[in-house]
């Protein structure tokens, strides 16, 4: 099933709930008191800023990178049948996702302070990178509707595999087996494949999206059901705050949706700054730092696209001013060499009844004309050219000055 379209609403009809329809609205309603019981919806849109690619990006997803493990279908790393047969370009693929690599982003941090405020009813989310338990939102706040790394088992007899050897078996990229002698299964973690019933705990709780005061939709496209349909089971007048870089779903087609389109880091910020929480959510995601406030130099920088966008502009800017700092050295060492090249010749004799004249230094642009019969004018030198002092050449310069006639 694809996504679900909406009518956008008119812009003229009025909320029923939020005083109006935006995000002050919203954060308003949130200190109001209004809102205690919030549920979050999240997908690979929150994970991206920390690393992590999401699935169907053209050229920068997950599914376009996977050409290299030179699958049949890049959806095979993650279909069942294609992984009893060949396991191993998905743990190929586990080696680069596996938790402990990336770090959560302010959206995971933002979800927590909700948690720690006491209103987050639960978190639905379709990543399976673990990054919400990493940002130290309760385990049993969150619905994993397409599974984790956070545990594994055997796809035979369903034996939990420890998590410890799991580690060392992805560090090491191999293919780990279950433990029971007579089974020698291969284990996965419990991530769902195509081809496998989502979890239980999702399908028992889908629809308690229906008893949320509040409904955040964050980073997801909304395309893959039954999680597509979520958004839906909210009550009518129940506020839905998208925060997303386009209107997907239905979001948008009631008349206390609010739409807030952008990048999910900068969208959470707004909202916080709104609630007045920016400085508690900052200090809450600075805890996520694995430096733990020293820099080092193997673990990068997370940094949004218009702080990427404003780096590359001064790095390149810089450039240009360092080349241009350059040529200007160079043009000033070259006029300076050649004057002091020409004030170093032997000047002409003139007679005592001529007037004293000047050594002009000019430019092919400044060369005067001759007169037309070829003669120089009495009293004057004839102005000397040089080259383009874009050239850094002094042996074949014009070195030749005009006589003096009487």
């Amino acid at each position: 099933m694809g996504q679900e379209s909406s009518t956008p609403i008119d812009e003229n009809t009025p909320p029923h709930t939020l005083k109006q329809r935006n995000l002050d609205a919203v954060a308003t309603y949130i200190k109001d008191g209004h809102a205690k019981k919030i549920v979050v919806m999240s997908g690979a849109g929150i994970s991206t800023s920390a690393g992590i690619p999401d699935f169907r990006s053209p050229d920068t997803g997950l599914y376009a990178n996977l050409a290299k493990l030179n699958l049949p279908y890049a959806e095979a790393v993650f279909d069942i049948s294609y992984f009893r047969n060949n396991p191993l370009p998905f743990y190929a693929l586990a080696h680069e996702l596996y938790p402990g690599k990336y770090r959560p982003t302010i959206s995971h941090s933002f979800v927590r302070l909700l948690s720690d405020k006491g209103l987050l009813l639960k978190l639905f989310t379709q990543n399976i990178d673990c990054l919400e338990r990493e940002a130290g939102v309760p385990g049993h706040k969150i619905i994993e509707a397409h599974g984790s790394f956070a545990s594994q088992r055997c796809i035979e007899c369903k034996t939990i595999y420890p998590e410890e050897l799991m580690k060392e078996a992805i560090g090491k990229r191999q293919v780990p087996h279950c433990l029971t002698p007579e089974c020698n299964g291969l284990v996965k973690p419990d991530i769902v494949f195509f081809g496998e019933q989502l979890p239980e705990e999702f399908h028992r709780n889908k629809f308690l999206p229906s008893d949320a005061d509040l409904c955040i939709v964050m980073g997801t496209s909304l395309t893959v059901q039954p999680f597509a349909s979520l958004p839906n089971f909210c009550s009518e007048n129940v506020p839905r705050l998208l925060i997303n870089l386009e209107q997907v779903g239905t979001l948008g087609s009631r008349a206390d949706d609010v739409l807030c389109l952008g990048g999910c880091d900068a969208g959470v910020r707004k909202l916080a700054s709104a609630l007045g929480w920016l400085e508690e959510l900052e200090e809450l995601w600075d805890e996520t730092d694995p430096t733990n406030g020293v820099e080092n130099p193997n673990i990068p920088v997370q940094k949004s696209k218009d702080e990427a966008l404003e780096e590359e502009i001064e790095l390149l800017t810089n450039e240009v001013d360092k080349s241009l700092r350059i040529n200007a050295d160079h043009t000033a060492w070259l006029r300076d060499h050649l004057e002091q090249k020409h004030l170093s010749r032997p000047q002409p004799r003139v007679s005592s009844d001529e007037a004293e004249t000047d050594l002009t230094l000019t430019t092919p642009q400044e060369v005067p004309s001759e007169p037309n019969n070829g003669e120089v004018e009495k009293g004057r030198l004839q102005t000397v050219t040089y080259p383009s002092p874009s050239v850094p050449t002094t042996s074949s310069s014009k070195e030749a000055t005009a006589e003096n006639t009487s």
